[in-house]
């Protein structure tokens, strides 16, 4: 862990000793987690648990329409959530112990869609996105259930989107941090295109780690897919945290499948 460095002088009957004084940084880095659409903080807990052993302070929160608010469901719009996002960055980012500089979102599916967004409102430093979502800038106020009839999004999603013409991938394009990229081999609701389509924006990131979990669908159903994501965010994580208590940015650009 890097430490502040002061110079001082140690006091003798007869002049002064010079000295130097370091103290280790006590602020931590603060991981924020976002489930998506139909899910809840549950998916997260193990995941914030072992980044939490990384020296990390952890949040996880259910979206409004999820968990004790699900008869919400069928009325919440994007707007609604994303406030509810920003909420729950704002209450991480005011933990004392947080170094509001070193703050990690990492979100899944819709969450993930919400997690790109966010960058354009909050300071993030490092991005984890498993199979993000993509939607269209219409309709932002519409609830959330109704845009699969009002829009095609299976269309939409097998085409790769310019960054100009979504809100995420615009704010993806604006993006300077890490940034973990991660898919699923089998997705069906989100494929590959649009996978690419944010691989494609994200051209100013300090560093892309780009990972496909092979033989995995959407919601990762089987426990080895499940470990395989947990595995990828903790040692991801790690690499990042270390990386900063050394006192560099992060990792370098790299692609592979797990």
């Amino acid at each position: 862990m890097t430490a502040d460095r002061y110079q001082l002088q140690i006091k003798l009957e007869r002049g002064h000793l010079d000295g130097t004084m370091l103290v280790p940084k006590t602020a931590v880095p603060g991981v924020l987690f976002v489930h998506g659409w139909g899910g809840n903080q549950e998916q997260y807990l193990e995941r914030a648990r072992q980044a939490a052993a990384l020296g990390c302070v952890c949040l996880t929160f259910d979206l409004t329409g999820h968990a004790r608010t699900q008869n919400e469901q069928q009325t919440v719009t994007r707007e609604t959530n994303l406030k509810d996002l920003l909420a729950a960055y704002d209450t991480l980012a005011e933990h004392p112990t947080i170094d509001r500089g070193s703050i990690a979102v990492i979100g899944s599916s819709y969450g993930g869609y919400l997690a790109a967004i966010l960058t354009e409102l909050r300071p993030v430093r490092w991005l984890g996105l498993r199979v993000p979502a993509l939607y269209l800038d219409d309709g932002w106020n519409t609830p959330k259930r109704a845009l699969h009839a009002e829009h095609d999004l299976v269309a939409y999603r097998k085409r790769v989107v310019p960054a100009a013409e979504n809100r995420a991938l615009r704010a993806a394009a604006n993006f300077h941090g890490d940034v973990l990229l991660v898919e699923s081999e089998h997705d069906q609701i989100v494929p590959h295109t649009v996978i690419a389509s944010y691989l494609q924006a994200f051209l100013q990131a300090h560093s892309l780690t780009y990972r496909v979990i092979e033989g995995a669908d959407h919601g990762l159903s089987d426990v080895g897919s499940q470990r395989a994501y947990t595995d990828l965010i903790v040692n991801w994580l790690s690499e990042m945290v270390q990386g900063s208590r050394a006192g560099s940015r992060g990792a370098a650009r790299n692609h592979a499948k797990v």
